[in-house]
């Protein structure tokens, strides 16, 4: 007789019972992001890019309308970008930088704590990174100053990447449902998200204001938002006005503010940094994205230096523990600095980019499935009038997404919400033939 299978084979056979019977249509050894493998269409495999061109294994080339999830700032495989990378490597490629320091890491450190009025920089490897890293030191200053404050503030609607702390921050959403009796608690204020024609701007603004100050009350760490423009939430923006409201009463409260300029850093948003055109000074600032150009992963925390004085002195429990294999590859830091070097040598690139879809954006606005266009440095953004509930998971963006891929324009919609973020080297006829796809995308539907 054969012997009694054991509890724990009982459960892996119950398993694989239960398991779906799917066949999936990716590599078998590659888990990509934000992606459910069970339904999801083959992925296309891109050989090489050329400018706002992905070229692909077969099929014509498709522009980028994205940036490649908003990193790609100066186009594909740019060739100073690329030399840059490949000089650095010919002569040091990573060092630890707990004990030493390198020339590409101090330059960009002086480049941008110019740009950006903040004096010290943390390295760290991507844009979730230099959020912990900027949560961390605002929730250790008080700590460190016997003054302990515990009250993190956010925004409806906010995206600050998917480690912990960055989750914790963000909309509790299907992304963070899992994890969500593992996130700490956190105030919120509302959004007053603003569109061409929204007469009740001031009105929504002025709610939020009061539930800021509500929740100000409670001696509060650090205030976090994204300045003048949510990205993953919907690319939904607010006005500089609102956010000078919000700095004056995070400042009367003595909060740390914290900008995540993520996404919004580096031209995406007409001046350099979103905190510039908005007119506002954060104590913290987290960047990536196109801090390199898109070209490699990292992360920076920029930090007034009020804040780096708080974490000086001879007691160890002062230092501030954190640390990443990469911090500041130099690899990273030369690719940062030549983008750096482009941004500085033609700053109309993303000091117009408004002007140039401003023309495309204003003719599609009277389609009959457009709703509140709206517009700000290089991102056009537009809700698709759509029937049901809207958010991430409607089914109107893979349609629509689905129609671009044919007309050779890549656009991944938020859910009913369709945008343009392209790398500053578009052409003209580029970016008119993604409108011209959106619209036709449009009337299809």
């Amino acid at each position: 007789m054969d012997p009694a299978p054991s509890p724990s084979n009982m459960t892996k056979q119950r398993r694989k019972a239960m398991a779906p019977k799917v066949r999936l249509k990716h590599h078998p050894n590659l888990w990509p992001p934000f992606t459910q493998l069970a339904i999801a269409d083959s992925p296309q495999r891109v050989v090489a890019g050329d400018g706002a061109l992905l070229l692909r294994e077969s099929g014509e080339p498709l522009i980028d309308a994205i940036s490649s999830w908003w990193v790609t700032l100066h186009g594909h495989a740019h060739p100073v970008l690329a030399e840059a990378i490949a000089e650095q490597a010919r002569s040091l490629e990573q060092v630890i930088f707990a004990d030493f320091s390198h020339t590409p890491a101090e330059r960009l450190a002086e480049r941008l704590s110019t740009k950006t009025g903040l004096e010290r920089l943390f390295f760290s490897d991507n844009g979730s990174t230099a959020v912990e890293v900027a949560l961390k030191i605002a929730c250790q200053w008080w700590h460190n100053n016997n003054e302990p404050r515990h009250q993190i503030i956010a925004f409806d609607g906010a995206y600050h990447g998917d480690t912990f702390g960055a989750m914790a921050v963000g909309e509790r959403n299907l992304f963070s449902a899992p994890f969500d009796d593992k996130l700490f608690p956190v105030a919120r204020v509302p959004w007053p998200a603003t569109w061409w024609g929204d007469n009740d701007v001031e009105s929504k603004e002025q709610d939020a204001l009061r539930v800021l100050e509500s929740c100000l009350e409670c001696p509060t760490a650090a205030v976090i938002l994204e300045p003048l423009l949510q990205g993953a939430g919907g690319m939904t923006m607010v006005r500089p006005e609102f956010l000078k409201q919000v700095e004056q009463r995070v400042r009367q409260s003595k909060a740390l503010f914290i900008a995540d300029e993520v996404l919004t850093g580096f031209g995406r948003c007409g001046d350099w940094f979103a905190s510039h055109r908005a007119g506002i000074t954060p104590d913290l600032m987290a960047l990536s994205k196109g801090l390199t150009g898109g070209c490699l992963p990292m992360g920076v925390t920029m930090a007034s230096e009020k804040i780096f004085a708080g974490f000086l002195g001879a007691e160890p429990n002062l230092t501030f523990w954190h640390g990443h294999s990469f911090t500041a590859n130099p690899l990273g830091c030369a690719a940062a600095n030549a983008s750096f070097d482009l941004l500085e040598a033609e700053p109309e690139h993303f000091l117009c980019f408004e002007d140039r879809h401003r023309p495309y954006l204003e003719d599609l606005a009277s389609h009959p499935r457009v709703q509140r266009p709206r517009l700000l440095g290089s991102v056009a953004a537009f809700d698709v009038a759509v029937e049901g509930a809207t958010g991430y998971l409607n089914p109107i963006g893979p349609i629509i997404k689905r129609i671009a891929m044919e007309q050779g324009v890549f656009l991944r919609p938020l859910g009913q919400v369709v945008y343009l973020l392209p790398p500053l080297c578009i052409s003209d006829l580029q970016l008119r033939h993604c409108y011209s796809t959106i619209r036709h995308a449009l009337d299809q539907l």
